[in-house]
């Protein structure tokens, strides 16, 4: 894959790895740098593991069958039913207090 690095120009990097140098010494930038690269490598291992991880979940639930805007849908609309009949028996409780005041 290619990387570009936008905001940083050459002659900042340049100026970067000569702050490294002075700060670490010529002697411990390469095992910096190996370091740096182990941990960027299980990084992207990780994140590529979890896009597998979802995919492969994403594949299964289209196998079962089951579509679930359809399921979300139905649940939704059995839900807007409990929730008018809610208020209907609400207003009907409610109605007789309301006329009293």
């Amino acid at each position: 894959m290619n990387y570009v690095v936008y905001f940083i120009s050459g002659a900042e990097i340049f100026v970067i790895i000569l702050v490294i140098l002075l700060v670490f010494g010529a002697d411990k930038v390469p095992e910096i740098a190996r370091t740096v690269g182990k941990t960027v490598k299980s990084i992207r291992e990780a994140t590529d593991d979890i896009k597998y991880e979802i995919t492969k979940e994403s594949y299964k639930i289209k196998d079962t069958g089951v579509d679930l805007k359809k399921e979300v849908e139905e649940q939704t609309k059995s839900l807007e039913k409990e929730t008018d009949a809610l208020k209907e028996d609400i207003e009907d409780t409610i109605g007789p207090i309301k006329r009293k005041f």
